[in-house]
């Protein structure tokens, strides 16, 4: 398994000018290939190979008047450049042949000078770590790494990379064992959770217990607002247009490093403090493009998902994700009915009185019914359901979900699923 560690350099002078000549070469190099492919697919000839590429725009390319300055780089650099642009492409290919798994994919833009810029290193390069702790780079110098914490074992590659703010960072790639970060099992049988996910509260747990959605870019959104006003009305090219850009820079680098910090200790809190956590398949792309996105994207489901997902695989926890079509909010937790509220005019509601006379909270009764569904999605050896899949979902009761309009003599009817033409979606709550 591979991980990636990544620390913050502070370069000299004479080092940030070799840096801002290796991340331009690169993009020259990467634009140069793309361009080459272009001309190739508008001529109708075959694609150059990442060999005669490599030929022709790096080796070749330094001999000439116009492309000398690629020299004063590492070739290593410019050799990844071109594998970035031969990985694009393929990945371009394999999504229109339908083989790589989500969205369609475009095929590769050239690059633009921006504020994120970034270069990659491999052991081809001969880059290594001294015995005073800094960091080695062909063509650059020895870096300044403020190191937080021990590597595990050599690395395989490290990724240069400068921020919009002016802030570099170096990345290394590790190769760890799997159970290097295994913890203790927990012998409580009640250490397991639900997480059911929303917008009023980020996420509801086992016995209600809430975590507050912080919005962090609702807290810094006029204060954005007004730094942006202010970039807007500087003259293009000035020293105060530069100013305003890094204001803006910092703001969106403040909403973006305390929400992954955030994000980081809630994973951590919850991969320690249970053995089996069981999740929502919520369709974040899908709510990323409708009228809550802005609050979809400032609550940043998809970065929890991933991350809790890999932390708990790394500590040897159970991790489960529940079908996004499973109706965890409408299915009473006591008697098993769907008898919730649902419809765009349910999701206002957020506590809901079942037939069988129990009060449900919306989103606490939709973690016990997360919870429950995750441990027979253990038990039966499987991961994924479609609306429970007829089995049991409430202790008990054999049979599918009944629906509460049903007489008692009636046959149950089946389970509702999308139809395979309708992308997927879920009630935001």
């Amino acid at each position: 398994m591979f991980l990636r560690y990544r620390f913050r350099v502070y370069p000299t002078a004479p080092q940030r000018v070799a840096l801002a000549r290796s991340f331009g070469c690169a993009r020259a190099v990467f634009n140069d290939a793309v361009e080459a492919r272009r001309r190739a697919r508008r001529d109708g000839t075959a694609y150059p190979s990442t060999a005669t590429l490599s030929k022709a725009l790096i080796i070749e390319a330094k001999r000439t008047a116009e492309r000398a300055w690629l020299g004063e780089v590492s070739a290593v650099v410019l050799q990844q450049a071109l594998a970035d642009a031969d990985r694009a492409y393929r990945n371009f290919f394999a999504s229109l042949a339908g083989k790589r798994p989500g969205p369609r994919m475009g095929p590769p833009r050239f690059k633009r000078r921006t504020g994120l810029q970034s270069i990659r290193f491999t052991r081809n390069a001969r880059f290594c770590v001294l015995g005073n702790g800094r960091l080695r780079l062909p063509n650059v110098g020895d870096l300044k790494v403020a190191w937080s914490r021990v590597l595990p074992s050599e690395p395989t590659s490290v990724t240069v990379s400068k921020s919009p703010t002016g802030k570099y960072y170096v990345s290394f790639v590790v190769a760890v064992e799997d159970c290097a970060e295994e913890l203790e099992p927990i012998a409580d049988p009640d250490a397991e959770t639900g997480i059911d996910l929303g917008l009023k509260d980020f996420a509801v747990l086992r016995g209600g217990r809430v975590i507050e959605n912080p919005r962090f870019f609702r807290r810094l959104e006029r204060r954005l607002a007004k730094a942006q006003r202010v970039l807007s009305r500087k003259t293009k090219g000035s020293a105060n247009r530069a100013k305003a850009r890094l204001r803006v820079a910092r703001i969106h680098e403040q909403i973006k490093d305390t929400r992954t910090d955030w994000v980081n200790k809630q994973v951590k809190a919850l991969v320690s403090e249970n053995q089996a956590l069981y999740v929502e398949d919520l369709n974040v792309h899908g709510l990323s493009r409708g009228r809550v996105a802005k609050s979809v994207h400032d609550a940043a489901f998809g970065m929890f998902l991933t991350r809790l997902e890999s932390k708990a695989a790394r500590a040897g926890r159970t991790f489960v994700k529940v079908d996004r079509f499973f109706p965890s909010t409408r299915l009473c937790s006591t008697c098993g009915v769907l008898s919730g509220p649902s419809g765009l005019e349910g999701l206002k509601v957020r506590s809901w009185v079942c037939g069988c006379g129990a009060v449900h909270d919306r989103d606490v009764n939709a973690e016990v019914n997360i919870r429950r569904e995750g441990k027979r999605l253990v038990a039966g050896g499987h991961s994924d359901t479609q609306n429970a899949s007829g089995g049991d979902v409430r202790p008990g009761t054999p049979g599918r979900l009944r629906n509460p309009r049903q007489g008692k003599n009636e046959e149950p009817a089946r389970s509702r699923t999308a139809p395979a033409d309708r992308e997927p979606g879920i009630s935001v709550r």
